[in-house]
């Protein structure tokens, strides 16, 4: 408490220097009781000088309460050094205040450029906090008969009555629910969409999957597994976990063939869950989809598949029946574990089950809506999630389900791309066709990412359609001029990469030979798929050899058509039609309209010899 006295007028200055307040009858009078005039030990005093244009010059003294204490001059001890971690809270001996409940990594309040930084509210704001700043305002309208409380919408419990607002009996008060406090690096994704310091998370240590979570997938003892593998429907073949599944379907093996032996053997359940199935056309036939599923599974390693879920997060499609599916599977005390490839949706996925669960779902306790779910943090950036999350609310009984980190794929091609880039690839609407009638000796782009060249036909056309966002960017035309694209147009009409200089930082540019072979014209016979980008479905009745090129290091594979069927109207010859392509072309017009112009000048400046 700081108090100025002003010697002659006995006057009050505040330390911000506002108004002269009302004159100083008795300093005893505005101290409080627990004050004392003369403090024990003496109170350490400042002098400070201030000009008053109407009087003589003044002393203002200060008055300290804090004892001046020669210890506190010493420097404060440096802090410990923060636990940098990735192992989240799948302990129950973690406190769950000590994760950040948005993304699973340990938080900390004391280095704002390390990860898991947090700030506390200062205050936490009740159900009428505004009512209370504006408590001396009454509107013309008020009525004695109708009490405040009740003005507010809060409906007054008779059989428990509270103090009301002059001190009488009325309704209890209400408290609004507190929100679990996030680190700062969530509360930036969720409100802003993006990662407040990117170079804060490359202090993190890499996430060891296998060591964390999979030696608790594939061990003989202890809690029942239940493995969720996560992938994306419109890039199934590059974020299908196949190591996860290999290694848990080898483990199920050997575990069986022990309890067949009457030794120790946990068997986990594995769920494929197919998330984003929003973003598949309507008409794909949802028995021929899971076939393709189940197919597409077992050849990339899971050998043993308890059930087959396909949902939407976004609207709420399936989220009932996996939710039901998973409680019975887990049991009273089972472990569940998320899995799959980053920006695959298991955030969005396990938000949606809490939402499910939180309206009035059977799971929780049996409570419906008054049980507390977590909140997941969720966004288009690969990697939200940093450390295990142990999700509470969802599941019954002591049963727990875990949240863990996306796995790292390289073979995507989204890892090389930049924020701006991933949005262009990103697919956030629902897939149309596009769709190009070619012969031989033409090529296909994608953007600047992905090339197919048509080299070889045993008939005299083929149909190749193109799945992928539809902010990207095509071209058609022939294959000879292909060389002259790469130079001229990549980076600009041919996004991403989002500037030439992107394109040498991408990696180089290689080929892959493929023979494919069709029996039908209507229907697409074959896929060719490169991993976080989309894929080329081809119908054609006959062979074809197809030089296909990408960056060094993409994931490419052949496989059955996911959706067979084609666009009705095809694409012609040249760039197709984008705001991107259009801004593109505008600003290479207007730069070789500039060039053009300032040679023109450059020619009337030139004098001219007879």
């Amino acid at each position: 408490m700081m108090i100025g006295i002003v010697g002659r007028s006995r006057t009050i200055f505040s330390a911000s220097k506002s108004k002269l307040k009302q004159p100083l009858l008795s300093l005893s009078l505005l101290l409080p009781q627990s004050f004392p005039v003369s403090p024990q030990p003496k109170p350490h005093i400042n002098t400070q000088h201030h000009q008053n244009p109407t009087a003589s010059t003044t002393t203002i003294f200060f008055f300290s309460t804090k004892p001046n204490n020669s210890n506190n001059n010493r420097p404060a001890s440096p802090p410990p050094p923060l636990p940098l971690t990735r192992d989240g809270n799948y302990d129950d001996a973690t406190p769950p205040s000590s994760v950040c409940p948005g993304c699973g990594v340990h938080m900390q309040n004391t280095h704002p450029t390390l990860p898991g930084f947090f700030s506390q509210p200062s205050s936490v704001k009740g159900p009428d906090y505004k009512s209370s700043a504006t408590h001396h305002l009454v509107p013309i309208s008020s009525v004695p008969e109708f009490s405040s409380s009740l003005k507010r919408g809060l409906v007054p419990d008779l059989d428990n009555p509270g103090p009301t607002d002059d001190g009488s009996s009325s309704s209890p008060t209400l408290k609004a629910p507190q929100k679990p406090v996030v680190c700062a690096r969530c509360h930036s994704l969720r409100h802003y969409g993006k990662v407040k310091d990117p170079g804060a998370e490359n202090l993190l240590p890499e996430f060891d999957f296998f060591h964390t979570v999979g030696r608790r997938l594939v061990s003989a003892s202890g809690a029942r597994s239940v493995v969720l593998l996560v992938v994306d429907a419109v890039d199934f073949d590059g974020s299908f976990p196949r190591k996860v599944a290999r290694m848990v379907t080898d483990a199920i093996d050997e575990n069986y063939r022990a309890w067949k032996e009457g030794r120790s053997g946990n068997v986990a359940r594995v769920v494929l869950v197919v998330t984003k199935i929003d973003l598949l056309p309507t008409s794909l036939s949802p028995t021929a989809f899971e076939h393709w599923v189940r197919r597409r599974a077992r050849e990339g390693g899971a050998g043993v598949i308890k059930g087959v879920h396909f949902v939407s997060s976004v609207k709420d499609w399936g989220v009932k029946d996996l939710v039901e599916d998973v409680i019975a599977l887990a049991g009273p005390r089972g472990n569940v574990w998320a899995v799959g490839a980053q920006n695959a949706g298991k955030s969005t996925l396990i938000n949606a089950m809490g939402r499910w669960v939180g309206e009035g779902g059977s799971g929780g306790d049996g409570a419906g809506g008054e049980k507390v779910v977590s909140y997941l943090t969720e966004a288009p950036v690969p990697g939200t999630t940093l450390g295990i999350v142990r999700v509470e609310g969802i599941l019954p009984g002591q049963a727990k389900l875990f949240d863990t980190p996306g796995l790292l794929n390289p073979l995507q091609i989204t890892t090389r791309l930049t924020r701006e880039e991933q949005r262009l690839v990103h697919i956030s609407k629902e897939l149309k066709p596009r769709t190009y009638r070619i012969k031989e000796g033409h090529s296909v782009h994608i953007g600047g990412l992905m090339r197919l060249d048509v080299e070889e036909l045993s008939v005299e056309s083929i149909y190749v359609t193109v799945w992928a966002s539809p902010y990207l960017p095509l071209h058609m035309g022939k294959t000879e001029n292909a060389s002259t694209m790469v130079q001229d147009h990549f980076g600009r009409q041919l996004q991403p990469p989002i500037g030439e200089k992107r394109v040498q930082e991408l990696g180089k540019w290689w080929r892959q030979e493929f023979h494919v072979s069709g029996n039908s014209w209507d229907l697409s016979s074959v896929d060719i798929a490169a991993a976080g980008l989309g894929w080329f479905a081809l119908g054609l009745k006959g062979e074809a050899v197809l030089g296909v090129w990408t960056y060094e290091g993409v994931d490419v594979v052949v496989r059955d058509p996911l959706i067979p069927f084609r666009s009705r109207t095809f694409e012609v010859a040249g760039f197709t039609v984008s705001k991107i392509v259009s801004k593109a072309d505008q600003s290479l017009n207007k730069s070789q309209h500039q060039g053009e112009k300032k040679k023109k000048q450059s020619n009337q400046n030139e004098p001219v010899l007879c």
